[in-house]
């Protein structure tokens, strides 16, 4: 099949086949003798693994591991386990972080509402610049 064809059986745009191939992530792309890639039911599994990895937070690098680790799954389990376990942890800081984010910015927008000199948010985001001391460089 055909790179668009590979595209909309994976849900994916041309140019992330593209940049696949090129980093690795796609493999056995055959070519035809004019050149033009030749993808098989290999790649769109492929691809769609690679898109399922991504949307559970997975990047690239590791999905490279994934990939690799597909070839044989019961030997991989606890290094798959492992990657995971370590995906959940990143994913609790990056969820506490947001929390600590929303917070800080529904203060700022309360503090906003009640200001009638002043915008907080804005005077927050221009600190925000500043080094530690508070000084102006």
């Amino acid at each position: 099949m055909k790179i668009g064809d590979l595209a909309k059986k994976a849900n994916v745009s041309v140019d992330t086949l593209r940049y696949y191939e090129k980093i690795g992530l796609v493999s056995s792309v055959q070519r035809t003798r004019s050149g033009y890639r030749s993808y098989s039911q290999q790649n769109v599994e492929q691809v769609k693994f690679i898109r399922n990895a991504q949307h559970s937070g997975f990047s690239l690098d590791e999905i490279t591991h994934l990939l690799s680790f597909r070839n044989a799954p019961v030997e991989a389990k606890p290094m798959v386990r492992e990657l995971a376990e370590e995906k959940v942890l990143e994913l609790s800081t990056r969820i506490d972080d947001l929390v600590l984010l929303r917070d800080e910015l529904n203060t700022l927008i309360d503090q906003c509402a009640k200001s009638n000199a002043y915008c907080p948010i804005i005077d927050n985001f221009n600190d925000k610049g500043g080094d530690a001391s508070g000084k102006e460089v």
